[in-house]
């Protein structure tokens, strides 16, 4: 008998609803479309194609949601972290447009998703806020304000004085307010888009590794430890985590991207009285920093946060520590905050920090690089991408394709990113130049 998934520590694997672990694929089975990652690309894709009728497979290595879909702080986020929508239309023209209004809506979508699948993923659409960490940094917000307003998306600059009761503090300066965001349960919301699309008839095998894929003729055929899938179509979905698991899928674009440790932790509940204080709205937040500073409520009244740290010796205490000063230096009515719960898991970067979909070849869809922003960016790309696979013509979708670029020298270049941090705190003190 196959031993239970392990979990990191995380908050959510304790709060998160359980889940019956699907059984191993053994054998040969057909499907339409093969999907490979039980994360939100994947399991957003697979919901969308079985509600429409398709008859999908997802395969999982490990468990729903043991990647970075269910280690994240759940912060949903109608936003990138540095790759504003004007830049998308000036790369990939009216594509880039689209993609540049999927992302505006992407928060949206996924509380839509939540709403009409009666997802019990402690979901609170609060909005997402993100405060400007200098006074130059204000003209950053009130910028992106402007551009994303161009693009479709509801957004409102708040100054000083209204960042100020917004968040309990006058740490930050002024920024901007997205109400179409908020903040989930990343586990629960993972084992719910699950159940939901087995729900709906699609099909589910965990401890199912991928560790090959090749296209045979008219078909695509993945193998797994105990089986093999045919499929027409195939959607590659495991993002980050492309290469943890197996080295022999797909390496070279598990090499065009740089895997970054990320730090999350949870403090203990907060008191009735500080929360009438501290962020009574309950929006998610995340500054603008490079060594960003990140925090929300979930259910259960903690906050949320985490740390960046450059990797050596007690990961986890300095971790811890920071994140810890972070808090009590923003609000010193709260004190240096006790951490119940500390884990990790790893994010994918890109150096201009835009995602890159792929196209692997006939009906073959991937894509990498959330830099931070995979909780409602991979739900809406795994519907995009389900419409892809479905037939509709993919010149029309929000899917700006590029080709895998390999990094140079990727494995000195992995063991060396969370040195990027010192650079980042260095830009952090400097403004910026618009």
């Amino acid at each position: 008998m196959t031993a239970p998934v392990r979990f990191p520590p995380s908050i959510w694997a304790e709060t998160a609803p359980g889940r019956v672990p699907a059984a191993a694929l053994t054998g040969i089975i057909e499907t339409d479309t093969a999907v490979i990652g039980g994360g939100f690309t994947g399991l957003s894709a697979a919901l969308h194609l079985a509600r429409e009728g398709k008859d999908v497979v997802v395969l999982e290595g490990q468990a729903v949601g043991w990647g970075a879909s269910g280690r994240n702080n759940g912060q949903v986020i109608p936003t990138l972290t540095a790759a504003e929508p004007d830049a998308w239309v000036a790369r990939h023209g009216e594509t880039g447009r689209r993609f540049a209004e999927l992302i505006g809506g992407s928060a949206s979508l996924l509380f839509d998703i939540v709403r009409r699948e009666g997802l019990a993923a402690e979901a609170e659409q609060t909005g997402w806020f993100q405060p400007a960490h200098s006074p130059g940094r204000i003209r950053l917000s009130q910028a992106r304000v402007e551009a994303w307003t161009r693009f479709g998306l509801e957004v409102e600059f708040k100054d000083a004085a209204q960042t100020a009761d917004l968040l309990g503090t006058d740490f930050w300066h002024g920024g901007m307010l997205a109400p179409s965001g908020g903040h989930i349960n990343p586990l629960a919301l993972a084992r719910e888009l699950a159940g939901a699309a087995e729900r709906h008839g699609g099909r589910i095998f965990e401890q199912s590794p991928a560790t090959w894929v090749e296209r045979e003729g008219a078909e695509w055929v993945v193998t797994t430890p105990g089986g093999t899938v045919r499929a027409r179509a195939l959607i590659l979905a495991t993002n980050a985590y492309t290469g943890q698991l197996s080295k022999t899928l797909a390496p070279r674009l598990a090499k065009s991207f740089i895997p970054v440790h990320s730090w999350q932790m949870a403090t203990e509940p907060v008191g009735a009285n500080l929360r009438r204080k501290i962020l009574p709205g309950r929006q998610a937040v995340s500054d603008t920093r490079g060594d960003l500073r990140f925090f929300r409520y979930d259910a259960r009244n903690r906050l949320i946060t985490g740390a960046a740290i450059i990797a050596g010796v007690n990961d986890a205490e300095r971790a811890r520590a920071k994140a810890a000063r972070n808090l009590a230096e923003a609000f010193p009515d709260l004190g240096v905050p006790k951490m119940t719960h500390v884990w990790s898991g790893y994010l994918s970067m890109n150096w201009d920090r835009f995602p890159r979909v792929h196209r692997l070849g006939p009906d073959g869809w991937a894509w990498v690089g959330c830099n931070g922003r995979g909780v409602a960016l991979g739900t809406a790309l795994g519907r995009e991408m389900a419409r892809a696979v479905a037939g509709e013509d993919p010149r029309g979708l929000a899917l700006p394709v590029t080709e895998p670029q390999v990094f140079p020298y990727h494995t000195v270049l992995t063991r060396t990113a969370p040195a990027y941090l010192a650079w980042l705190r260095r830009k952090d003190m400097t403004e910026p130049d618009l």
